[in-house]
Parts: structure tokens; C-alpha cells; sequence
């Protein structure tokens, strides 16, 4: 993953912040502080240094008692920060098949890099259970760069991602998201449902399992 590549040739302390915040919807200053183990005041200078630089969109959220709090949550601007897995010749490749061979073309190529990254992921899969198999395959999907997570729920276990490598490609080709699904059904072994949202730019996609 670049980040952890990033981290281990020069460990910063605002990229800490911002992987922080990729896998939330926002947090206030003393939560990011709290995660961290930073001042308060040493988070809040640099979150506002970086929502300067266009990097943290800002709100405020209302409380029962009190001042609302300020979060701080990624901008569209900072997901160039995170890995990638595809670039524009990878577009260009698919919308050349798509002329040359036919609309079905993308899809079908598509298809096979989906298969082939099933292989892969299953011969590395661990697991008896359903449950067992998600929490490991949000491991190895955490490592390919999708900030992943599992989550075990109330006996309806999910797994989270925070990024996607390939966003350009979900957007422009959407059977993306329906290869993903129909890969992590393959390797668990049971029905998975996606489901996306978006806040403030950010992607976020949660697996149902089972």
C-alpha cells in the first residue's frame, strides 16, 4: 500500500491525521486527538491548516448541551492522497475495446481482472465460518489499500471500505460494483449486498454478509 510506503520513508504526522479521518464520516479535534494520542490544540492548528490548503471540509454539529462541536471530514481534493489502482490509460484501454469489439467489451474484460483477483484473494483466505472469512478478507483488502474494516454487528457481520482504489472505474463502468459484490459472495460463500454513500466527496462501501 503507498501510504504505508509513505509512512515508512517519512512519517508525518498531519498524513496520520488525514488516514484518521478517511475512515470516518468526521471528528472533532479532541477525538482525533484522543485516537492519536496528540494535544488538542496541536490537532485543531493542523486541521485548519489543512482545511486552508483544501484538504478538510468543516461543519458543526449541534449537542444536547453546549457549543456544537467543529469536525473536520476529507475533501474530494484529498482522495488523490490515497493509492490507486487504475489510471487514464486504463480508461482509455476499456473505451477502445468498447468501440473496436462492441458495448459488452469493458464488461467482458472487466469480468476476467475480477475472476483473477478472486484466485488471488481465495488462495489467501482464511476461515471456517462466513464471519471468519469476511474478517480475513478485510485484512487483505485493508492491505491492497481499501481501508478496510470488519465489523461483527449483532451476528450480522459487514465489512467497511473507507477508499477505493479503482473509484474512477466504479464511476465510469458501474458493473464494477456489481463484480465486487459477486467476488466477496464467491469467496464467503454466502449472499453479500453493497451499499455506497457518499458525504462531503468521500466514498464509503459496506458489504452485508449473510
Amino acid at each position: 500500500m503507498k501510504q504505508r510506503l509513505i509512512e515508512a520513508v517519512a512519517p508525518n504526522t498531519r498524513l496520520k491525521i488525514l488516514n484518521e479521518l478517511k475512515r470516518t464520516q468526521g471528528l472533532h479535534a479532541g477525538d482525533i486527538a484522543e485516537r492519536l494520542g496528540m494535544s488538542y490544540m496541536g490537532v485543531k492548528e493542523m486541521c485548519d491548516e489543512m482545511h486552508k490548503a483544501g484538504l478538510l471540509d468543516t461543519w458543526r454539529q449541534p449537542q444536547a448541551r453546549g457549543r456544537p462541536f467543529k469536525l473536520y471530514r476529507l475533501t474530494q481534493r484529498a482522495h488523490d492522497l490515497f493509492p490507486t489502482a487504475s489510471n487514464p490509460l486504463t480508461h482509455d484501454v476499456l473505451e477502445a475495446a468498447q468501440k473496436l469489439f462492441g458495448s459488452t467489451a469493458p464488461e467482458k474484460l472487466l469480468l476476467v481482472v475480477f475472476q483473477k483477483l478472486t484466485a488471488g484473494y481465495a488462495e489467501r483466505l482464511r476461515g471456517d465460518t462466513p464471519a471468519e472469512r469476511a474478517k480475513w478478507l478485510a485484512r487483505l483488502r485493508d492491505h491492497d489499500g481499501h481501508m478496510s474494516e470488519f465489523e461483527a454487528g449483532d451476528g450480522k457481520p459487514c465489512i467497511i471500505e473507507h477508499h477505493s482504489p479503482i473509484l474512477d472505474l466504479h464511476r465510469a463502468f458501474p458493473i464494477v460494483a456489481k463484480f465486487e459484490a459477486e467476488m466477496f459472495q464467491r469467496l464467503l460463500g454466502v449472499p453479500v449486498r453493497r451499499e455506497e454513500d457518499t458525504a462531503s466527496g468521500l466514498f464509503r462501501a459496506v458489504f452485508h454478509v449473510g
